[in-house]
């Protein structure tokens, strides 16, 4: 019950000092950022101090320049593609529904739609990553993924800035369709970054996820992606491995 009136007080005081649009747009900019980067940035420091070492899935590390290189391409991504992208997508979700008003919905509700997201992306992701890996598409917009054959935790969001819309649409089909609260889009957007940060972190832990979820694919399952030919790589799923089966 603290829990939840604690959560009561701080989300009123976001929507009574802050606008829908400024929650929706530059809140969830803000959130991303704050998220994807202090979840990656540890892993170029274990890789550059040779920490945990052991844990590492390829040997190989990636240099300081590649790795600065990976930076600054994705602040150059995410001003110039991410934050215009959720300003324009803001009209299509007030549209389907989305609102910001208190009470935030119960786990009831909340749970479900998250797992619905999670099965809609992993599927749509799927089918989208295999075109990408078709010959043309592959040469001309997949490769700047695929630049980084040893994968670190930030590379998760490098990618060509068509490819950013591509696959951008999976992550947004599912809340697009329900229409959720903005406190579950928010749990769903942090879920997804941290997923897919630890998918290409380059270290299979005792404690990483894909050892006690079934059908969880992880670093280990994506990591294997990243080092083989463009032709015959599989592991195409974001999440889950069941599709590639």
């Amino acid at each position: 019950m603290a829990s939840s009136s604690f959560l009561d007080f701080c989300w009123l005081y976001l929507i009574t000092h802050f606008s829908d649009f400024q929650l929706a747009c530059l809140g969830s900019f803000f959130l991303h950022e704050s998220v994807f980067f202090l979840s990656g940035l540890p892993f170029i420091f274990l890789e550059r101090a040779g920490c945990l070492s052991k844990y590492k899935i390829q040997t190989k590390n990636n240099t300081p320049a590649a790795q600065e290189k990976c930076i600054t391409r994705l602040l150059l991504y995410h001003f110039g593609v991410n934050l215009p992208v959720m300003i324009f997508s803001y009209p299509v979700f007030t549209y389907m529904g989305m609102q910001s008003s208190l009470p935030l919905p119960s786990w009831k509700v909340i749970l479900p739609q998250i797992l619905f997201y999670l099965i809609v992306e992993d599927f749509i992701f799927y089918w989208g990553h295999r075109v990408l890996h078709t010959k043309f598409l592959y040469k001309h917009v997949h490769s700047v993924h695929h630049e980084y054959a040893t994968p670190f935790g930030l590379t998760s969001e490098y990618a060509h800035p068509l490819e950013i819309l591509f696959l951008g649409f999976a992550t947004i089909l599912g809340p697009a369709i329900t229409g959720p609260h903005l406190f579950t889009l928010w749990l769903w957007m942090i879920l997804r970054v941290l997923e897919t940060v630890e998918a290409h972190c380059g270290y299979h832990f005792p404690w990483s996820l894909s050892n006690f979820i079934p059908l969880y694919g992880g670093a280990d399952f994506h990591d294997y992606h990243h080092r083989l030919l463009y032709t015959k790589s599989g592991n195409y799923a974001s999440t889950f491995t069941y599709m590639d089966w």
